[in-house]
């Protein structure tokens, strides 16, 4: 049971996240055509498909989006070990938690990358197979700022820009994670890592 019930809250950050993502597949066109205001012109629903990873980065080759498929893959196992031996070495709970939020976020969007190509026909065009080259819905945009950079800005200058990134239950689910492990590092990872000094000390006190 203390293995159980953070495998469970991956497990609903998962059903969430997909869940989701069908009732914007099935109701909402795709585009500003389908847009939804939901506060003023700040918050939206606003269907998209991101290729890529966060912020739409790709890795630019043909087999690109098969490596990032490959390699979130390979993560999500890794992740979903990482919080098992978490749990087994009694890690502060708070951050098992937050592991328990990444690995929810990071199978959502897997499911997205392996099976969406099939199952919604929405590879990118010219990919050598529809299985696991398929595009993340995202839906949720927060439209902080959109127009063209000034031109004295060095690299992106004269360039439109939309902040912020459209994202979706998973990627807030990831967000939300390393946010909070960022703030606790020291709360984290400060006294796990000093415990077992301080349980070698209070030993050779007591041998003494």
């Amino acid at each position: 049971m203390k293995y159980l019930k953070y495998y469970l809250a991956a497990l609903a950050v998962i059903l969430v996240d997909q869940a989701v993502k069908l009732i914007v597949h099935y109701n909402m066109e795709m585009g500003l055509p389908g847009e939804i205001h939901l506060i003023g012109d700040w918050l939206k629903l606003h269907y998209t498909l991101n290729p890529g990873m966060a912020f739409g980065v790709e890795l630019g080759s043909e087999y690109g989006k098969l490596l990032l498929t490959l390699f979130r893959l390979v993560a999500m196992f890794g992740i979903g070990y990482y919080l098992y031996y978490l749990v087994s070495h009694r890690a502060p709970k708070g951050l098992i938690w937050c592991i328990a939020l990444i690995l929810g976020g990071a199978i959502g969007n897997l499911i997205d990358s392996t099976f969406y190509g099939v199952w919604f026909d929405n590879a990118a065009y010219g990919a050598v197979t529809p299985w696991f080259h398929g595009q993340v819905i995202d839906m949720f945009y927060i439209d902080i700022w959109e127009g063209i950079i000034p031109n004295w800005v060095p690299v992106l200058g004269g360039q439109p820009m939309s902040l912020w990134p459209i994202f979706n239950v998973a990627d807030s689910a990831i967000f939300i994670g390393v946010l909070l492990i960022l703030f606790n590092q020291k709360r984290f990872f400060g006294e796990h890592e000093e415990e077992p000094q301080h349980k070698s000390m209070m030993e050779r006190e007591q041998g003494l």
